[in-house]
């Protein structure tokens, strides 16, 4: 399972002009999933976000998480996380899950970050969406587990 972090001051993810989720102050999550993956890199990666101390203190230090700033996160699945341009021009997409294994993690792991005490909100899977990411920082971090 591959996690791209961006902290956000706001974002907001539209399918055809419907706001599928808002926030303010957070992350916006984009989700890979591979095919070996399970519940258990889901529960992983769901307390490492909600606890990863990338947040600002009084001081300006990446010093604060999610759950200590309060913030709020969207995730989004993001099969092209998976995609191997190694070869010619073209990435391939065959090392991400297939939807009937990816799309219940994808939901899981919302679950589970929401159980981290976490308000979070989602995309649609599969859906053609426009995520609108207003950068904070800007800090991105990759996770994989």
């Amino acid at each position: 399972m591959r996690a791209l972090l961006q902290r956000v001051k706001y974002a907001k993810v539209s399918v055809i002009d419907q706001i599928t989720a808002e926030i303010n102050r957070g992350l916006v999550i984009l989700l890979g999933v591979g095919p070996a993956d399970s519940e258990a890199q889901a529960a992983f990666l769901a307390e490492k976000i909600a606890n990863l101390r990338i947040f600002e203190d009084s001081e300006g230090k990446m010093n604060l998480s999610l759950a200590e700033v309060q913030g709020e996160a969207i995730v989004v699945s993001q099969f092209t996380l998976y995609a191997d341009a190694r070869k010619g021009r073209r990435p391939s997409f065959t090392e991400a899950a297939l939807p009937d294994l990816a799309r219940p993690l994808v939901d899981r792991f919302a679950e589970l970050l929401r159980a981290q005490g976490i308000p979070t909100g989602q995309g649609v899977f599969g859906a053609e969406m426009l995520v609108e990411i207003h950068n904070d920082g800007p800090v991105t971090i990759w996770l994989e587990k």
